[in-house]
């Protein structure tokens, strides 16, 4: 059985708060969503990286930085 959808989908404003690996944003319809994945070894390293050491002092920006702003309300 075959279905055909005729739709006109309008946004506005689209907030995504956070994103992961496998995240799907999906606007309107789809038949079928697969899954897909690929692993590429891009820089040809043939060994595990070797183990983070703690750095010794604070790290200290280069540039000052502004304190964080307090959250603005979010209307709904």
């Amino acid at each position: 059985m075959n279905f055909y959808i005729n739709q006109t989908i309008q946004i506005n404003n689209l907030r995504v708060d956070s994103v992961s690996n496998s995240s799907v944003l999906q606007i309107g319809s789809a038949g079928m969503i697969r899954s897909l994945s690929n692993l590429y070894n891009t820089g040809g390293f043939t060994e595990p990286a070797p183990e983070a050491v703690e750095p010794l002092d604070p790290v200290t920006p280069l540039v000052p930085l502004a304190p964080p702003a307090p959250p603005t309300p979010t209307l709904i």
